[in-house]
C-alpha cells in the first residue's frame, strides 16, 4: 500500500483575502482599547498583499484578532472621576453659555444672602424657598410657632422689589375676603369688582390653616392657574406670582388640615428648626435689631426674576435624570408604607427645581445629587401614610429619604 502524505490545503489568493475579509470584520475598536490597556500603541487593520508564486504566505497581521481569537487579560476599569468643568451637552439640547449660567448664580446667591440676615443660621430652607421661587411654585412652611416662618417669608418678598400682599388667615376669614367681591357702584350704576389682596406678585398667607377649608380652598384655582374667576368674571393676577404659606403643625388647637388637592399645589414644603446654639447667641447679640425684614432691601426685580426662571428652563436634562425623576415618584405610589402615592405633579415639580438648583450652582446640566437634594422637600408632602406607618410615628419625609435609598441612582457620567 502506497503511504500517501496529507494533503495541504491549498492557499490561494481567495483564501488570503477571505482571512483579510475576516479580521477586516473584527471591531477595531475593541482592539485598539485592548492594545492601550496592555500599555501598546492601538495598530490599524491594513490589507495584506496578494501572496506571490514561490514565496511562502504572509501570515495576518496579529493586532487584529478574530471573532473568535482568545481575549486579552483586561485591566481593572476605572471610576470615572467627577467632572471639574462643565461638560457640553448632546448636540440639540438648549445650551446655556458661561456667562448667563454665571449671571444666573450670581443673582441667586444675592437673594440667597439677603433673607439670610433675616433668618439666621438657615441656609439650606432659604435655598430652596428662593429655588421654588425662581421656578414659579409656591412656598409652605410648617414649623412650631416662633421659629422664623413669618420672618423667611417677609424677608424673601422683601428682597424682591415687586407687590406684596399678607393675609393674616383666621376662622373667620371669608373666601371674598382673599380673592375679591362684587359690589355695586351707586355712583356708575353698575357692578364693579374690587380685587382682594391675592393680587400681588407675592403673597403671604399666614398660618393658613386657621382658616376654614373653605377659605383655604378660594386658593385652588389661583395657585394652579394664576388665575381668579369672581361671578364669572376672569381676572390675571400679575407676574411673576407665588404664594408663601405659613402653618402650625396639625397638632396645635385650632387648626385645620389642608386639603390633598391644595397641599399638592405647593412646589416646596420644607422646616426651619430651631437655630443652632452659635446661632442663637448671635441673634442675642442682636437683640436691639427688632423686626430684621424690614432692615434689607431688594436686591432683584420681578423683571430679573422671569429672566433667570427663562434661563432655568434651559438647563440640559439627560434622559437617564429624567428615568431617575420618574423611577422616584413610581416608588411613592409602591411602597407599602404609603396609601396614596405622588401624582405626576410632582415630577414635574421635581425637574423644575432640579434645574434651578443647578444653574444656582454655576452648572448648565441636572446632576443626580440635584435630584437627591430636593426630593424630600417637593415629594413628601403630595404622599399619605398608611394608618400602620403613622402608628408607628413614621412620617413622610424619612419614607422619601428610604426611597431614595433604594432607587438606584444613574451614574453620574451616563447622566451628562
Amino acid at each position: 500500500m502506497a503511504n500517501h502524505e496529507p494533503e495541504q490545503p491549498q492557499i490561494t489568493e481567495e483564501t488570503v483575502l477571505s482571512t483579510e475579509a475576516v479580521g477586516l470584520t473584527a471591531d477595531p475598536l475593541a482592539a485598539a482599547a485592548d492594545a492601550t490597556v496592555l500599555g501598546q500603541s492601538p495598530v490599524r487593520p491594513t490589507a495584506t498583499a496578494v501572496p506571490v508564486p514561490g514565496l511562502p504566505p504572509r501570515t495576518a497581521a496579529p493586532a487584529v484578532p478574530s471573532v473568535t481569537s482568545p481575549v486579552a487579560p483586561t485591566a481593572t476599569p476605572r471610576t470615572p472621576s467627577r467632572p471639574t468643568a462643565m461638560p457640553q451637552p448632546a448636540a440639540g439640547a438648549s445650551t446655556l453659555t458661561a456667562d448667563q449660567i454665571m449671571r444666573f448664580s450670581t443673582q441667586f446667591e444675592a437673594i440667597v444672602r439677603n433673607v439670610s440676615q433675616v433668618v439666621v443660621g438657615k441656609e439650606q430652607p432659604v435655598r430652596q424657598c428662593v429655588t421654588a421661587l425662581v421656578a414659579g411654585g409656591h412656598i409652605l412652611l410648617e414649623d412650631y410657632p416662633g421659629t422664623g416662618k413669618t420672618q423667611l417669608a417677609r424677608g424673601l418678598a422683601r428682597s424682591i422689589d415687586t407687590s406684596f400682599k399678607r393675609i393674616q388667615f383666621t376662622p373667620d376669614l371669608l373666601p371674598s375676603d382673599v380673592v375679591g367681591v362684587t359690589f355695586y357702584d351707586q355712583k356708575t350704576g353698575e357692578f364693579s369688582f374690587r380685587k382682594g389682596p391675592i393680587f400681588a406678585s407675592i403673597v403671604l398667607a399666614d398660618e393658613i390653616n386657621r382658616a376654614s377649608p373653605k377659605t383655604q380652598s378660594a386658593l385652588l384655582e389661583v395657585m394652579e392657574e394664576q388665575k381668579v374667576t369672581v361671578d364669572g368674571a376672569t381676572y390675571d393676577v400679575p407676574q411673576p406670582f407665588s404664594v408663601i404659606a405659613t402653618q402650625n403643625p396639625v397638632e396645635q388647637l385650632g387648626t385645620y388640615k389642608l386639603p390633598e388637592a391644595q397641599m399638592d399645589r405647593f412646589l416646596i414644603k420644607t422646616t426651619i428648626g430651631y437655630p443652632s446654639h452659635e446661632s442663637s447667641v448671635d441673634i442675642l447679640r442682636q437683640i436691639n435689631i427688632g423686626d430684621r425684614a424690614t432692615h434689607v432691601s431688594p436686591v432683584a426685580t420681578g423683571a430679573d426674576v422671569l429672566a433667570m426662571r427663562t434661563l432655568a428652563q434651559s438647563v440640559h436634562i439627560d434622559d437617564a435624570i429624567y428615568e431617575y425623576i420618574v423611577r422616584l415618584v413610581e416608588s411613592t405610589r409602591h411602597h407599602e408604607s404609603i396609601a396614596v402615592g405622588s401624582s405626576m405633579r410632582g415630577a414635574l415639580a421635581l425637574t423644575l427645581c432640579a434645574r434651578v438648583w443647578a444653574a444656582a450652582d454655576n452648572r448648565g446640566y441636572v446632576i443626580p445629587d440635584d435630584v437627591k437634594a430636593l426630593a424630600v422637600p417637593v415629594l413628601a408632602h403630595r404622599v399619605l401614610l398608611t394608618s400602620e406607618a403613622l402608628f408607628t410615628a413614621l412620617t413622610a419625609e424619612q419614607v422619601v429619604a428610604q426611597i431614595l435609598e433604594e432607587v438606584p441612582a444613574p451614574a453620574q457620567s451616563a447622566a451628562l
